[in-house]
């Protein structure tokens, strides 16, 4: 192994990053802020690793998942990031994948309601996108 990751890392309410990270739990720990989860759903090989007590210790709300026709069905709180994966290991992502999902995930998060901060509003960048009320 290079020692090096090339990942996706995604925050709250700003645009996605392309960063190279050490191949450690701590270096992976540290961008989360805390015990880390990796969340797979997608078809293909890659997961989403996030900090494992995002919603329950209260972390700002940051992009959706979304099932198969586009709709949301959780919502990801706190800085996460987007890896490879090669069976049990994390690995660096594809061009072709950085390029997909930043693409998605710049042009979709979750914000929190001016009325109600427990309450998310999905907000797209793309013209003719409605909100979509979530509760945390």
């Amino acid at each position: 192994m290079s020692g090096k990751t090339k990942v996706l890392v995604v925050e709250p309410e700003k645009p996605c990053q392309v960063q190279e990270i050490s191949d450690t739990l701590e270096a992976m720990q540290t961008i989360v802020g805390g015990y880390i989860e990796a969340v797979t759903p997608f078809a293909e090989s890659v997961a989403i690793v996030c900090n494992e007590e995002g919603k329950l210790r209260g972390l700002p709300f940051n992009r959706p998942l979304l099932d198969d026709s586009g709709q949301p069905y959780d919502i990801l709180c706190g800085t996460f990031f987007i890896t490879g994966v090669r069976g049990e290991n994390f690995v660096s992502l594809t061009d072709d994948q950085i390029r997909r999902y930043k693409e998605l995930y710049d042009n979709v998060m979750v914000v929190p309601d001016k009325g109600n901060p427990d309450v998310g509003r999905i907000t797209h960048a793309r013209p003719g996108k409605r909100d979509k009320g979530l509760e945390r």
